[in-house]
């Protein structure tokens, strides 16, 4: 509990702001998991929807595809990922949830610009902004994809997400989705609960330069 203890400026032990924001974290967790949930189904089929017009629709299978990944021998592999997908499985629509969201992130990098993604971004992410190379675009993507994925894994380990800017990393969720389908984006941000949670969130100490990080990175609530 000392990270938020400190954050919410605990200073007697009967005092229950700790336990407040702790309650809040888990609650605006839990809320953001619908969100990233449609995120990832949404990016991972548009890969899957660029990769199936290159490769044909057994893509897990193709040796073209499999020699285009990286295989560093330390480290995530996403050639080794797609290997160990399509182990036990028959189809691409029973491989794709088998594969992990790093695995759609690292498609993002320039090593597949020149097959898949100066053909296929702008049709499989129709609604992404007008304006900078392709390979910009999807290095924006990447970027994006890569603040989503963080928040992501602090959820799924139960850390602290209380001195982010939820927010905005909401905003990169709903804009990603909106990239493929904005009726899709409206749709989830009319169904979902984490945007009245981050609004709600319990004080946090005011920041100082001799304050530890988790209180430097810990936003004040504004009332």
């Amino acid at each position: 509990m000392g990270s938020y203890e400190i954050a919410a400026g605990v200073v007697a032990d009967d005092d229950p702001a700790a336990l407040v924001l702790y309650a809040w974290n888990a609650e605006v967790s839990g809320a953001l998991l619908a969100p990233l949930h449609v995120c990832e189904v949404v990016i991972r089929n548009a890969v899957a929807d660029a990769l199936e017009a290159v490769y044909g629709k057994s893509w897990p299978w193709s040796a073209s595809f499999e020699r285009s990944l990286p295989d560093p021998p330390v480290g995530y592999s996403p050639r080794r990922d797609l290997q160990g997908a399509r182990k036990y499985e028959e189809s691409a629509g029973k491989v794709i949830p088998e594969l992990t969201f790093v695995f759609w992130q690292k498609m993002f990098t320039g090593r597949h610009d020149a097959r898949l993604w100066a053909p296929h971004l702008k049709r499989v992410l129709p609604g992404i902004p007008i304006g900078g190379t392709i390979a910009e675009r999807r290095h924006a993507i990447y970027s994006d994809l890569e603040q989503v994925r963080k928040l992501r894994n602090r959820i799924a380990h139960h850390e602290p997400i209380f001195g982010r800017t939820l927010s905005d990393d909401y905003r990169k969720i709903r804009d990603l989705v909106a990239y493929r389908c904005a009726i899709t984006a409206e749709w989830l941000h009319r169904n979902q609960t984490a945007t009245k949670l981050i609004h709600r969130k319990p004080y946090c100490a005011p920041v100082t330069v001799s304050d530890p990080p988790a209180v430097r990175h810990c936003e004040t609530l504004k009332q």
